[in-house]
């Protein structure tokens, strides 16, 4: 029997993301009269309903990588469909997520400040699927899947090469609180202790008992790129949107590099996340 699967809605904002899964809809349409099977025909062979494969082709649903392995090889595309696994999986992300891993694909230099949250960068699958499953209004099944499959599509800046200096400050309470549980809490403490031993990640805790916080504004973002030019994000300028004007981000800047010297240095914050992970 086939089952309706229901795949991913397009966002209707994402211009390239449309044209790119209209193009994969034209190709799948193309290669299935090719082959002279009907819809229906072509769904059953597959596991997908025929109005299902209707939306697929006609650009209204993102297809999912095994849909397009399984199509390529009942239509005998030759790796044509497959081929475009690549694009597809970047319309998968939200495009305001798609936009930021562009940028941390080119930066040389992250400083990275959230006060309400261990920093996506930083968080385990585990952890970050608790957050989004917390959220409320509730995400859809569908939206959680793709921004899991966005953050972990982000980890890839760990893994450059030449790797980029990381700076992050985060929030002693963040570490405290069990979201999704104390196991999920410990095993997100010890990823961040094998992520601090990395030569071009800097973590600093920022103590509760601190008497004086300059990131009290907002959570802070500066990222550098290797020509000398910069973007930042703070919500206490320009209302949260990206800056790239040279007296605000000297700001930025100023703002984050006090808030990292209020915390706690590197090894400081090394020794206070094995002494949390001991209580936990």
């Amino acid at each position: 029997m086939a089952v309706d699967e229901p795949g991913w809605e397009v966002d209707p904002d994402d211009e390239w993301g449309l044209a790119v899964i209209a193009t994969v809809g034209r190709q799948l349409k193309l290669r299935r009269e090719a082959v002279g099977m009907r819809a229906a025909e072509f769904g059953a062979a597959v596991g997908y309903g025929e109005d299902m494969v209707y939306k697929l082709e006609g650009g209204r649903r993102i297809p999912r990588p095994e849909f397009l392995d399984k199509a390529d090889e009942v239509l005998s595309a030759d790796g044509l469909l497959k081929a475009m696994k690549e694009d597809v999986a970047r319309v998968r992300y939200p495009k305001k997520v798609r936009d930021l891993a562009k940028l941390e694909a080119k930066t040389v230099e992250m400083h990275l400040y959230d006060p309400l949250n261990i920093h996506g960068l930083l968080q385990t699958p585990e952890y970050a699927h608790g957050l989004l499953v917390m959220r409320r209004p509730a995400y859809t099944t569908d939206e959680v899947e793709r921004y899991m499959a966005a953050r972990v599509a982000r980890k890839a800046i760990f893994e450059r090469d030449p790797a980029p200096e990381l700076s992050f400050v985060l929030e002693e309470w963040t570490l405290r609180r069990p979201l999704g549980g104390r196991a999920i809490l410990r095993r997100q403490l010890e990823h961040l202790v094998e992520i601090g031993k990395m030569k071009n990640v800097e973590l600093h805790v920022m103590p509760t008992d601190r008497e004086e916080h300059a990131g009290l504004a907002g959570g802070i973002e500066v990222l550098k790129f290797a020509d000398g030019s910069a973007v930042g994000r703070s919500p206490a300028v320009a209302n949260g949107r990206p800056v790239t004007d040279p007296r605000q981000l000297r700001i930025l800047e100023l703002r984050y590099g006090i808030v990292r010297a209020q915390a706690l240095t590197p090894l400081e914050s090394k020794v206070f996340i094995e002494q949390l992970l001991g209580e936990t």
